[in-house]
This record gives C-alpha cells, structure tokens and sequence, in this order.
C-alpha cells in the first residue's frame, strides 16, 4: 500500500497533481484544498501527501491529501453507500476536514446540500451515517456550535465575476468560492477563492 509521497510537484490542478518522487510520477487525484496547499509546479520546495490508493477490477487509483485528518475524512466518505471518490472530493474541495466535522456535528443539510453534486437526500444520509463515524477527526472543532456567517447572493455574484472576469472557469470559480465562511464582502471572498486558485 502506498501511504505516503515526498517529492516535487511536477503538475497541479484543482482536482488532479502528480508528484515526482526520485523521478517517478504519481498521479494523484486531490480535493481543491490540498491543490491549494501544495507548491507551484516547478518549485524546488518538497511536497508530501498523504495516500489512499483505491484498487478495482480494472484500475488502481491514487488520491493524495494534505493532512491525514483530510484523508481519514475521505475514507469516511466513501464508506457511505452512493459515495464515490469524485464526490467525496468534491465535499473536501468544500469543507476543510475541520469545517466538515462542524457541519456534520451540527446536522446542518443547507451547508452539506452546498456541496456540488450534493443534494438534499445525499446530504441527509450523509449526515445520518456520519454522526458518529466523525467525532474522531478534528474534536476541538466536532462541538462548536457558533453561528456560521451567511454571504448575500451580490456578494457572491460580485466574487464570480471578478473570477470570470481573470480567465477562471465557471467550474473553477464554483469550487474556489465553495466553503467560504468569512465576512459578507466581496474582496474577503475573492481573496479566499484566489488562495484556492494560487499558483495554478
């Protein structure tokens, strides 16, 4: 099994990195978060990640995360009957594994229903059968109860746009902005989603 990977980052998307290590390329499939977490392509600085290798019939699949909190969110994940790898990802390219531990401590389905591809049904059972399985990841965080901002709907049109407007993709601008809790203003929004997109 591999569990873990140290190398250069050779290529990086939102979605996808491949990481050499000792000259060898691994292609791993990443959330949002962790692309954002990692180096430029190119850069002399060390990378690592930790591993899940999926094996089927007919393939074997390499997803890499940041933290092992953030892999041990994903195995959860796809635990849950109806959840691939595609979605959980897009869950953790939505939710930080801390954010995400909130969310199901608070049973909050609007939150979880945010996730792209997520809809209410999916949001409920993943709450229902995640109660339990999360409290061991991110505990200080499992509990809290505070109040999460909400963004105006121009707020985030406002963010969008400025995206679009950069050359971002539609698809892009979703993901990047996904997650966001902060103040209710466009230039704090922004900057998040473009931390997310750093060094593309």
């Amino acid at each position: 099994m591999i569990a873990r990977l140290r190398g250069t980052v050779i290529e990086k998307s939102l979605s996808y990195a491949v990481i050499d290590v000792n000259g060898i390329g691994f292609g791993c499939g990443i959330s949002s978060n962790t692309s954002a977490a990692l180096p430029a392509p190119g850069s002399p600085e060390e990378a690592m990640l930790y591993t899940y290798l999926q094996v089927r019939e007919d393939s074997l699949m390499l997803f890499g995360f940041a933290t092992q909190e953030e892999r041990d969110a994903f195995e959860l994940l796809i635990a849950v009957s109806g959840v691939g790898p595609k979605l959980a990802l897009a869950v953790l390219s939505t939710f930080n594994a801390q954010e995400l531990a909130r969310v199901i401590a608070q049973s909050d389905e609007k939150r979880m229903s945010s996730v792209p591809g997520v809809g209410k049904k999916t949001a409920s059972r993943l709450l229902l059968e995640l109660k339990d399985k999360f409290k061991g990841i991110a505990v200080p965080f499992a509990g809290e109860t505070a109040s999460i901002p909400s963004v105006s709907d121009t707020v985030q049109h406002d963010a969008e746009a400025a995206l679009l407007s950069m050359g971002f993709s539609p698809q892009e601008c979703e993901i990047a902005l996904a997650g966001y809790n902060g103040a209710d203003d466009a230039s704090a929004m922004l900057k998040f989603a473009l931390k997310r997109l750093g060094s593309l």
